[in-house]
């Protein structure tokens, strides 16, 4: 199956698991689907067989509130079965309203505190370099969620250890819960910041999934630096009542008649 098909079923996957509690983070969870169709069927060596495999590549959706995408893409790799994303945030789920390692098979790290997963995933780096396990790190970082200092700080380490083993993500759909990123602190020139803390940096779509392969083939031939790839996204991409909610769709209801109608968009 092809790659934006695959997007198009985590997507709708996404979409079932939010409405079956009726509320839920479905923007930033819309807005990474093409990317997690890319890691998860073309780019990271793992193995939904054997979850814990211990040189497997390893993705830290540091803005762990894109959680309903990520198991979205985890039940339709068949790391667990479709039918437990109707559970999402109910009571005795796996499923939290954030990535929890402890609870989700699949999950690599646990997230949702902003910038604490960015920073875990560059300490996950370190340590594949140390025991040269071959791995590649993975990891999605929001850009409001680049906002915050402690994702500068582990910026700086990553490219001090030059760990080329590190490609992180930013989904930039210019939207955060309080407003634009504008508005809120803004992250002009987003690319040339990178740059300037030592990471090999690029800008491409977020919905083109061959940019995204394109721009991982770079990251992976580039040595001696962290990688930063700048996802230039809209938030809830795919549903027009979503997307048009702005910064409004961070997290909102969701009923079934939604569904129908969010379903019948999807292309």
């Amino acid at each position: 199956m092809e790659l934006k098909s695959i997007a198009k079923e985590i997507r709708s996957l996404t979409l079932e698991c939010v409405a079956s509690l009726g509320v839920g983070h479905i923007g930033g969870a819309l807005s990474i689907t093409d990317l997690l169709a890319v890691l998860y069927y073309g780019e990271m060596n793992i193995d939904p067989g054997n979850p814990d495999m211990e040189n497997r590549d390893r993705l830290v959706v540091s803005k762990g509130h894109a959680g309903p995408a990520v198991y979205a893409a985890l039940a339709h790799k068949g790391y667990f079965p479709k039918e437990e994303l109707l559970t999402l945030n109910k009571l005795g789920t796996k499923l939290p309203s954030h990535c929890d390692m402890n609870l989700t098979t699949g999950i690599d790290m646990t997230t949702g505190s902003l910038g604490q997963g960015f920073s875990c995933a560059v300490g996950m780096a370190v340590g594949s370099k140390i025991k040269k396990d071959g791995a590649y790190i993975f990891t999605v970082i929001g850009d409001g969620e680049s906002q915050e200092g402690q994702v500068w700080e582990a910026a700086m380490l990553a490219n001090q250890r030059n760990l080329d083993n590190l490609i992180a993500f930013t989904d930039s759909n210019k939207l955060q819960i309080d407003g634009t990123t504008d508005e809120v602190n803004s992250l002009s020139n987003l690319a040339g910041r990178w740059t300037s803390f030592g990471w090999n940096t690029q800008e491409i779509d977020g919905h083109d999934i061959d940019e995204i392969i394109s721009a991982i083939k770079n990251a992976k031939t580039t040595k001696g630096k962290p990688n930063m790839i700048i996802m230039n996204t809209v938030k809830g991409r795919g549903v027009s009542f979503i997307e048009a909610a702005k910064a409004g769709n961070h997290s909102m209801n969701l009923s079934q008649d939604d569904l129908v109608r969010a379903l019948g968009e999807l292309v």
